[in-house]
């Protein structure tokens, strides 16, 4: 044992740490610095490590001293005082490797020398420090082991319970059903009007467009018409004038005359039925406009539910992404378990230190039910939330019914308007006709007083 992993101990520190860890009763108090200095006493270094063997093995020191019955051995009261010894020998053999001891020898019982006897005390202690501190973190590992088990029996309730509320959410009621089927369909026949609408629109503006040349073709055609027939009447007072012209002529230059005042009424006439059809065109355009607006906005509200919809959906994905991540969590836990348990063969400890355990275990216990507490007025709080939102919801979906309803008032108020539109459209273009025909009678006056005059 030239070089040693371990610090080598006094006699003091070793006497003061196997009294208060190892030893028990009068033992502890017969145990004293002369056992070991100046030299050991083999009973006391016996005795000492059938109490260590007792403290890691449970291995009694009254079972050291049993001689095994068997036929072959003769007079086995001879074998029982070298039994106890040879007993205790083997078996610290065993152990002391452990504590990184490799020279234990039978002499170190039956006439133990001072530094090898406090060398193997003090790799003995150390090992007592390593197990105590190692049987510590095993049972911290233990206790989170057991709250990590209760939390994730918790969040599995939790899940379950998330889970069940996201079907409550997700799955439409029968009572609300016929009524999504029917806005289902309404949004559909919507769609499909205001894309027929749309093309009817474009196609409307296309006519509109051509009209419009053809109108500005007209109107021009119009403005000459005018400028030929103020030539025409300048002419007609140079030819008053110059009247001595042979009647024929005067009588075809009246047929030219009349014929032209005819050309020029019917197109009067054709242009201003042209005008009064663009305006109906017009006006019908602007209402279909109006009925396009109402059906995008109803459009938007849906799309804004829709997106309600989608946040719940990425609510659903969050939750089983979690879940899966406790499943993973508990996985891991059931690893850490068995490891546990297979490190749990080697616990052993005195009967104080399992009440002081006694004692940690209940104020875990208090702590924990403390934990389950807070965490169940949590779920209590989530459920008054989740309440709240399925109120909001229903508030939603009651604001959306009273909407639909406006919608569908000024639909029909819309349409009433029209009707009065084109009440009054009818009572202008009558009366434009009378115009129009009082005008053609003043015309056809004017032309045969003309033709008196010539």
């Amino acid at each position: 044992m030239t070089e040693n992993t371990f610090p080598v101990h006094s006699a003091e520190a070793l006497v003061n740490f196997y009294r208060t860890e190892v030893l028990t009763g009068q033992e502890a108090k017969h145990f004293t610095k002369s056992d070991l200095t100046p030299t050991p006493k083999p009973e006391s270094v016996q005795t000492l490590y059938m109490r260590v063997l007792h403290l890691l093995y449970r291995f009694r020191p009254e079972c050291h001293s049993m001689v095994p019955l068997l036929e072959n051995i003769q007079y086995p009261v001879y074998h029982e005082g070298t039994t106890a010894i040879m007993s205790v020998y083997m078996r610290m053999r065993q152990f002391l490797p452990m504590c990184l001891v490799y020279d234990f020898s039978l002499n170190d019982l039956l006439a133990p020398k001072k530094q090898k006897t406090l060398t193997i005390l003090s790799a003995i202690m150390n090992f007592l420090h390593f197990r105590k501190q190692r049987m510590d973190m095993i049972l911290e590992k233990q206790a989170k082991f057991r709250s990590d088990m209760d939390r994730l029996q918790a969040y599995n309730k939790h899940n379950i319970e998330a889970e069940k509320k996201i079907e409550m959410l997700t799955t439409i009621p029968p009572e609300q059903q016929a009524e999504a089927d029917e806005l289902a369909a309404a949004l559909s026949e919507l769609h499909t009007t205001t894309v027929h609408e749309y093309q009817e629109v474009n196609a409307k503006n296309e006519c509109i467009s051509e009209w419009k040349t053809k109108i500005a073709e007209k109107s021009q055609k119009l403005a000459q018409v005018k400028v030929d027939i103020s030539n025409l009447k300048e002419d007609i007072t140079k030819l008053k004038s110059q009247i001595v012209e042979s009647p024929e002529e005067l009588k075809s230059q009246m047929e030219k005359m009349r014929d032209n005042v005819k050309n020029i009424k019917n197109s009067t006439t054709y242009t201003d039925e042209r005008v009064v059809e663009l305006q109906n065109m017009v006006q019908n355009v602007i209402h279909t406009e109006a009925e396009i607006q109402q059906t995008f906005n109803l459009l938007q509200d849906l799309e804004s539910s829709m997106n309600n919809a989608k946040q719940r959906q990425d609510m659903h994905q969050e939750l089983t992404a979690q879940y899966e991540k406790k499943q993973k969590e508990l996985k891991n836990l059931c690893i850490e378990e068995g490891q546990l348990k297979r490190a749990q063969a080697m616990k052993l400890d005195k009967e104080s230190k399992q009440n002081i355990r006694r004692q940690m275990k209940k104020d875990m216990k208090e702590q924990h039910v403390q934990d389950i507490l807070g965490q169940c007025n949590q779920i209590h709080q989530k459920r008054e939330e989740m309440a709240d939102k399925i109120q909001e919801i229903s508030r939603e979906t009651q604001q959306l019914k009273a909407k639909i309803k406006s919608l569908r008032d000024v639909c029909s108020k819309e349409t009433e308007k029209a009707q009065a539109m084109y009440n009054t459209l009818s009572a202008a273009m009558e009366d434009l006709h009378s115009r129009i025909e009082m005008h053609i009678v003043d015309l056809k006056q004017d032309v045969f007083r003309m033709s008196a005059n010539f």
